[in-house]
């Protein structure tokens, strides 16, 4: 049957959805030995030679999604033209061909989503801001009540002081030369989260470390920095609930099965 390339590009893992039409538009696409660069071009995976950015195409490969807990100091990608430790670096011993799905800052430490599936990745991008994120500040100094106050005024996020249960001392601060730092936590999404960091800057407050503790019903529990956890098919099939608006219960039951095993 024939269907659009790109969403059998997407189906075989080698890119989303949105990443295909850009292969396509690019010329790295081609069908019989022939370039393809129209958006609208249909083939047939079970008669035509499909290629994409010089991989052939191939139907049916198992879809997998990792949860990984990238470390400071990894950039959230698979290549850097910089040399910098990537996500590979983690993934070691893994043979799937897998990408990132969303963003974490480089020198922040957290979760991270990694998937061939390409449809339930495109669902995921438009859709993201469904998955409240839960963050942990390391600020310099301590906020006043005054300025947690004008933090959930304007930028509409409720900031809490949060004891880190690996600390080996002082659960709410960490005492060095340049004086006290502090770690609070906050659940929001992306955007809210830089537009905090811009105003605990101009208050004086830099942020000095990010760690993303959760995302969406998952958590950074059992699951130690640099290393990964395949989701279940459960766990998989409870996330596509959420981003279509269903309850969430399930996909926090099928988190708490997994960290039993």
């Amino acid at each position: 049957m024939q269907e659009r390339l790109q969403k059998i590009i997407a189906r075989a893992g080698i890119a989303s959805r949105r990443h295909a039409e850009k292969l396509i538009l690019s010329g790295q696409v081609r069908v019989n030995g022939r370039v393809v660069t129209e958006l609208g071009t249909k083939a047939d995976p079970a008669t035509d030679r499909i290629e994409a950015a010089g991989r052939v195409v191939r139907e049916e490969e198992r879809k997998v999604w990792l949860l990984l807990n990238k470390p400071p100091g990894v950039v959230s990608t698979l290549a850097d033209p910089e040399g910098r430790r990537t996500l590979r670096h983690c993934l070691r011993g893994f043979r799937a061909r897998v990408y990132p799905v969303g963003r974490l800052d480089y020198a922040a430490s957290g979760l991270v989503f990694l998937t061939n599936d390409g449809d339930l990745a495109d669902e995921m991008l438009r859709e993201w801001d469904r998955l409240p994120q839960t963050y942990f500040f390391k600020v310099k100094g301590r906020l006043s009540d005054e300025l947690l106050k004008e933090v959930a005024t304007r930028g509409g996020i409720s900031l809490k002081p949060v004891r880190l249960p690996d600390a080996s001392r002082s659960a709410r601060s960490n005492r060095g030369k340049r004086g006290t730092n502090f770690w609070y936590e906050a659940t929001l999404h992306d955007s809210r989260r830089d537009a905090l960091r811009k105003l605990l800057f101009a208050e004086e407050h830099p942020v000095e470390k990010m760690k993303r503790v959760a995302l969406g019903p998952f958590t950074v529990e059992g699951l130690p920095e640099g290393l990964y956890r395949e989701l279940s098919e459960r766990e998989v099939e409870a996330l596509r609930r959420i981003l279509k608006k269903e309850d969430n219960a399930e996909a926090r039951s099928a988190q708490r099965d997994a960290e039993k095993r």
